[in-house]
């Protein structure tokens, strides 16, 4: 049996595509095409890669320490549970029960939006906590929803099949994207209740069904305050040592008959399959981890014209257009507590992304990745241009990939203005979906863009809501000001924009600022909206052609990406003679590893745990190093319980651990060899930001926190005792 073949198995599912991308085309300049980890077939080496629970035979884990059976971890047999069905999706991020009531252990940047969208001056849940003195004190969290994996299937065949060999790279997309659409609204057809997606495995290749149950009642059930959640703060983001607990606690709910329901006050916590077990005694220096979750994309064996790409064109522009956001936000909300509610979900977004750009710049420039990467295709071509058949099909790949990429480039900062409109201005953003729901929705269901679908546009209006709940618009004004003036005159001036200094009027005039005017909005047909006199929905009437341009150009980069990186893992399979793996692509893998330090610099050594006095040492009674005085006087009194360290004598906050992990990890449960719950995944070392292009053994750190802080804020600072005695400890 093939590596792919095993891998479509019959139980479980991995979700990949979402149709929650399509709501930021601000972030998208060039669609990302999935690529490939190459492992050796013969050698695994486990120490790098995010494998396919299926692949988990192949590793040997036992002899890396592993106590349990593969089998024990996945297996596709439907009566018998694993610790895969102990594992969910959180939105973008990763979360595992922990008891049999749906108890949802997560990061606390993952219950963020949740957090902030509840909080207000008077219940400021982020500054404060959210701490239930009872079992049942949720709160909803709209917008959220959690997935859990139910089986997957190969559909490459049945994909590929709408590709003819006369096609353009535009129609090729197309073509497959509306095959996709067919097999995903027939198996939610033939599988009442689930959510169904189909998940590009190889670029232009293989393709792979994925079912879930879907549930979109999530409740808030317990959260420390930021300056326990978010420590150190955009400051220590990214950073060794950390001294954050970043976890927070949620639940899923199902109506009375089981059946996955929006938000009710009689529906009852979801059943899980299987629940993880939690371990008190946390993990220590040498000890076995692994870690079961969604990493998001990597790009380890993509081109080195694409490094270039991100290295030149994309990278430096995130860093300095992002920075400039952080930095309006801040100022804005620096006096007025309101205002920063408003504004603290978008700037962590925002924040995560730049710091981990600039990381991935810095490593990019110092590891001179592009450069080696040249050089491995340059062995690859001599090689096709050895053999005159692979000459003659595959010669000007590689060629063609660079074209690509130098062609994107050219227009890739003028491009990426436009669609951060959309990103800039809110009032932007919920013209242009209310605009382009109206225009797509009259189409038939398969032609319409994915967030428009049937299947998906409740959550579409219930995003767009939840956004809207956050609007203020002297900021919002602020920010589309500066993105004008970035664009310069003549961008402005060919797309028909206003100059930066005549948006006072617009702003004035708009009514868009209104729940009920959005609501009215939502229900007009194109025509109506045409005729509106809203000047922000005039704008996108206007500059709808250019969005609908954009749009079209990344279908045909889409297609000409696929066709080509498909027929580039064919040669490369054929020159390196390995067995590929699908690269990350937010499918559900697993990563292992040890518990470890690392020399991030010469003559310095950081240890792989860090504590509470650390915290102590760290805190400064300011913004982002203020501790709760509880935690203080608790400290102070050495009332560590049961969650002490028995030989630090303290409580550890963090661990440091050499698994493979990206974004989408995040809430990744860290498990022992027991395949017990011993920590909460959160973040990469700095010099780990790399990870996504290049893992190396020597720097590529992951960070969690340890399960013993988890416990001792929850249990002993807080008093939620109820919720230890729901994880059985």
């Amino acid at each position: 049996m093939s590596l792919l073949s095993s891998f479509c198995s019959k139980k479980r599912r991995l979700s990949l595509v979402s149709w929650e991308a399509s709501l930021v085309p601000a972030l998208s300049w060039l669609l990302l095409i999935p690529c490939l980890l190459v492992v050796n077939s013969n050698q695994c080496l486990a120490d790098e890669g995010m494998f396919p629970v299926s692949e988990l035979g192949s590793l040997d884990l036992q002899a890396k320490g592993l106590k349990l059976t593969s089998d024990e971890v996945f297996n596709t047999d439907a009566e018998r549970t694993c610790l895969v069905d102990g594992i969910c999706k959180v939105n973008g991020c990763t979360g595992a029960f922990v008891s049999n009531k749906a108890l949802i252990i997560t990061n606390h940047h993952c219950a963020y939006r949740a957090i902030q969208a509840a909080s207000t001056t008077e219940n400021d849940y982020l500054k404060n906590g959210f701490i239930p003195s009872k079992p049942g004190e949720e709160i909803p969290a709209p917008g959220y929803t959690v997935r859990v994996t139910e089986s997957f299937k190969d559909v490459s065949e049945q994909v590929l099949a709408a590709v003819t060999a006369e096609m353009d790279f535009a129609q090729r997309s197309k073509a497959i994207e509306r095959r996709i659409k067919e097999i995903e609204t027939q198996a939610e057809s033939d599988n009442a209740g689930k959510r169904a997606e189909v998940a590009e495995m190889f670029a232009g290749k293989t393709y792979v069904l994925f079912i879930y149950t879907y549930l979109k009642d999530v409740r808030l059930v317990f959260a420390p305050p930021s300056s326990v959640g978010k420590f150190g703060g955009d400051v220590d983001n990214w950073e060794w040592p950390r001294h954050t607990g970043d976890f927070s606690f949620m639940r899923a709910y199902v109506a009375p008959d089981g059946s996955s329901a929006s938000y009710s006050p009689e529906n009852v916590p979801y059943q899980p399959k299987k629940f993880l077990q939690v371990s008190a005694a946390g993990a220590n220096e040498g000890d076995f981890v692994m870690l079961l979750g969604y990493p998001g994309r990597t790009a380890r064996h993509k081109t080195a014209s694409f490094l270039e790409f991100e290295q030149n064109v994309r990278l430096p522009f995130v860093v300095d257009y992002f920075g400039q956001q952080i930095e309006t936000m801040q100022a804005a909300g620096a006096n007025d507590r309101a205002l920063a509610i408003k504004l603290l979900s978008r700037i962590a977004r925002l924040a995560n992304v730049e710091k981990r750009s600039r990381g991935q710049l810095k490593g990019l420039a110092g590891a001179n990745i592009a450069a080696n990467r040249r050089a491995k295709e340059k062995e690859l071509q001599d090689f096709i241009d050895a053999a005159p058949e692979l000459k003659a099909r595959y010669g000007q790949t590689l060629a063609k990939i660079d074209m690509a990429y130098a062609e994107a480039a050219k227009t890739a900062e003028a491009e990426a203005n436009v669609r951060n409109l959309l990103l800039a201005s809110q009032l932007m953003s919920f013209a242009f979906t209310v605009y382009d729901g109206a225009v797509e929705r009259q189409k038939p269901e398969l032609e319409r863009e994915s967030a428009y679908m049937t299947r998906n546009y409740d959550q579409t209006v219930a995003r767009l809501k939840a956004g809207h709940r956050d609007l203020e618009l002297v900021t919002d004004q602020q920010l589309l000001q500066q993105l004008l003036e970035r664009m310069g005159e003549a961008q402005r001036a060919s797309l028909g924009l206003p100059a930066p200094g005549q948006l006072g009027p617009l702003y004035k005039a708009s009514q868009l600022s209104s729940a009920a005017t959005l609501d009215a909005y939502l229900a007009m047909s194109v025509e109506q909206l045409q005729a509106v006199e809203d000047p922000f929905m005039r704008l996108i009437v206007k500059l709808y052609p250019e969005f609908q341009r954009l749009r079209e150009l990344g279908k045909q980069r889409s297609g000409k990406f696929d066709k080509l990186y498909g027929d580039l893992v064919t040669v490369k399979q054929l020159f390196q003679k390995l067995t590929f793996v699908p690269d990350a692509n937010a499918t559900l893998r697993l990563t292992h590893g040890t518990v470890r330090g690392y020399s991030p610099a010469d003559a310095i050594w950081m240890r792989p745990a860090t504590t509470l006095a650390g915290v102590i040492a760290k805190t400064t009674g300011k913004d982002p190093f203020e501790t709760p005085a509880e935690v203080v006087e608790l400290f102070q009194k050495k009332d560590f319980g049961r969650y002490a360290h028995p030989e630090l004598k303290d409580v550890p906050v963090a661990i440091l651990y050499d698994t493979d992990t990206t974004g989408g990890n995040s809430g990744s449960p860290i498990l022992n060899a027991q395949g017990q719950l011993v920590g909460v995944n959160f973040d990469r070392a700095f010099e780990a930001t790399i990870n996504d292009f290049a893992w190396n053994t020597n720097y590529s750190r992951s960070i969690g926190v340890d399960v013993r802080y988890v416990l001792w804020i929850t249990d002993t600072v807080y008093k939620a005792n109820f919720l230890i005695g729901e994880m059985g400890l």
